[in-house]
């Protein structure tokens, strides 16, 4: 595994990307609601990009169809936006965007309802926002990613909640996924230690169950559900590791 450092300066250049991905993150969001299709959310960032001359980081990446992921419900990550995808009232609506600008990307998501949730909703939307703020509040330089892990499933677990184990946070920098990888659960003082320089993507996804922690790819080969069907919810941001602490580069939503 090689994790690559950024410079001060290389991290300057990062930010911009980042701040753009948090911006047409809430464009999108703000867009949620009933008879909304998801195609027409990935319209804006395909607006967004071209008014701006800059790229989607998950357009044609591997192949995958979208300019951003918009998963629904049961739908954890990757869900492919359609114009024949309707978003009905009370829909966990999930919009996952990155963008790349300068030689650098951004990754970011949030979820929000369409419409007024169901407590059990809002509940599970509530403590995975809490997931990610723990993880990024664990995250410094000397610590452990286990212990970034460990925070985040330390929050869900005593919600009653799940974490998918199947899929996990990871470094975004030059490329959308860099090493190291990073998971949403594990032993305090384990795995890589965190320095200076790094930047990685700290992304709970949280299930209302136990059972949804196991995961599921769709035959569209993109689409990955919880096992049971049960919802999920999902938060990201991109954060930078300092000398003193870390700083979130896709600030504002959701955080703190």
């Amino acid at each position: 595994m090689k994790v690559d450092i950024k410079s001060k300066a290389e991290i300057d250049r990062m930010r911009e990307a980042c701040r753009m991905s948090a911006e047409i993150r809430d464009i999108c969001a703000s867009h949620v609601s009933p008879g909304v299709t998801t195609g027409e959310i990935d319209d804006l960032v395909a607006e967004y990009c071209g008014r701006y001359k800059v790229k989607a980081s998950f357009y044609r990446y591997n192949g995958y169809p979208g300019h951003i992921c918009v998963s629904i419900n049961d739908e954890v990550i990757h869900g492919i936006p359609s114009r024949h995808r309707v978003i009905m009232p009370g829909d966990l609506v999930s919009t996952d965007v990155g963008i790349f600008k300068g030689g650098f990307n951004g990754d970011t998501s949030r979820t929000v309802c369409a419409g007024k949730p169901s407590p059990e909703a809002a509940r599970l939307m509530e403590v995975t926002r809490r997931c990610l703020k723990a993880g990024i509040e664990a995250a410094g330089p000397g610590v452990h990613l286990g212990d970034v892990g460990y925070a985040i499933q330390k929050v869900a677990e005593e919600a009653g909640f799940g974490i998918v184990r199947d899929w996990i946070g990871h470094g975004v920098g030059r490329t959308v996924h860099e090493d190291p990888q990073v998971p949403n659960y594990g032993i305090p003082g384990t795995k890589l230690v965190l320095r200076p320089g790094m930047t990685i993507a700290i992304e709970p996804m949280i299930t209302m169950t136990k059972a949804g922690e196991r995961t599921d790819v769709l035959s569209d080969g993109w689409t990955v559900v919880t096992r049971d069907r049960c919802l999920s919810a999902h938060y990201e941001h991109t954060v930078a590791i300092t000398d003193d602490g870390c700083e979130v580069l896709t600030l504002p939503a959701d955080y703190p």
